[in-house]
């Protein structure tokens, strides 16, 4: 028998052993699928202690901040260079990340810039990008705009519209008309992010921020779902699960199907009736550990406003409150529902339920 012949060199070019041992080329990449954009849905950014309502409104320049970030979309989204702002002071921190109050110094404009800790991974980076694209054209009175996103040294930067008023946890609002126009503001929020395809999946009083304008803003969403892909949902370095539906903590639940606008729904309905009560609204306390906040929430019945409420809000707290996803309304739904109609029948009536939110506005410094 004849031995086999090898077949033919290639007519190419022959490559040494030595060259086939060096083929990793750091020049050479694969390109990440491209993300499309209609189907955002982003995490909150990671959780912060929100500034008190007293300690942040001590700016003597609060009043000219406003809420000049949603007047023009196009001024919105000029960039801003990163050299060119100057940390006032710290206004939050938490395990995620840090929280400035900082100056523009060539217009004076006041931002907010989250730095958010840790190295990324470029791939995390690139994402992110793409994430602060969407994030940037968001334009809306009831939603704390997004300017920016830098990269230093390691760490994700993310500017933010400055709200002076601070956050609405730990007020209690008994009152049924104000407590009424502020949902309305919230709700006008949360359905715009909707009909965006934009989930917030992190409602809750301390991302509900105020300003010397009276208005009320959906703050902390986008960057950090990025960050959470690979970590538990539940887990405490994304965020307290007190203000999460009952299916997004027990995935048995509903059949393991989890709709994340439904869950936002339930999120404000706990959000409010927590206002009312002036106490988290659970047989718990919100910062109790997980398993007995996990108890609470999923195998006990809703909570339910009191007796004494009117019959409005203690429906408009069961339409937000139902065990089953299906069963809760939807933000534009709830914008009809009598509680919020009967007082609100415009915008400055809005505003003016919830001036007395705010705490007096601080005296100028004398010259």
């Amino acid at each position: 028998m004849r031995p086999s012949q090898s077949p033919p060199p290639p007519s190419g070019p022959t490559t040494t052993k030595k060259e086939r041992g060096g083929r990793r080329r750091p020049d050479l990449t694969l390109p990440l699928p491209q993300r499309d954009t209609s189907l955002a849905v982003p995490l909150p950014l990671p959780p912060s202690s929100a500034p008190s309502s007293s300690s942040s409104a001590s700016s003597i320049h609060n009043h000219h901040q406003g809420n000049n970030s949603s007047t023009n979309n196009h001024n919105n989204n000029i960039r801003i260079d990163l050299k060119e702002l100057e940390r006032v002071n710290r206004i939050g921190s938490g395990s995620g990340g840090t929280v400035y109050k900082v100056i523009h110094r060539l217009t004076g404009r006041l931002f907010a810039l989250k730095v958010i800790h840790g190295n990324h991974e470029e791939s995390v980076r690139r994402q992110m990008c793409r994430e602060i694209q969407i994030l940037r054209d968001v334009d809306n009175p009831n939603v704390v705009k997004c300017h920016d996103m830098y990269d230093r040294n390691g760490e994700i930067e993310v500017l933010l519209e400055f709200m002076d008023g601070g956050s609405l946890e730990g007020n209690h609002i008994p009152n049924e008309q104000k407590l009424s126009g502020l949902a309305c503001q919230i709700l006008r929020g949360l359905a715009y992010l909707h009909g965006r395809k934009i989930v917030h999946r992190d409602i809750k009083p301390s991302n509900l921020l105020i300003n010397a304008r009276r208005q009320v803003k959906i703050a902390d969403f986008g960057v950090s779902r990025i960050l959470a892909q690979t970590m538990d949902p539940c887990n405490s370095s994304v965020g307290t699960i007190a203000y999460m539906s009952p299916e997004r903590i027990n995935t048995d639940l509903n059949q393991g199907q989890y709709d994340g606008y439904a869950g936002d729904i339930w999120s404000l309905g706990v959000s409010i009736l927590e206002f009312y009560l002036g106490r988290f609204p659970f047989a718990v306390g919100r910062q109790g550990d997980w398993a007995s906040l996990m108890c609470a929430i999923c195998m006990s019945q809703p909570p339910e406003a009191p007796a004494t409420a009117s019959r409005e809000f203690r429906d408009f707290i069961a339409c937000c409150l139902q065990r089953e996803p299906g069963r809760r309304w939807t933000a534009s739904r709830l914008l009809g529902h009598p509680f919020i109609s009967q007082y609100n029948g415009g915008q400055n009536q809005v505003h003016n339920n919830v001036h007395q939110l705010l705490p007096p506005p601080p005296r100028p410094l004398p010259s």
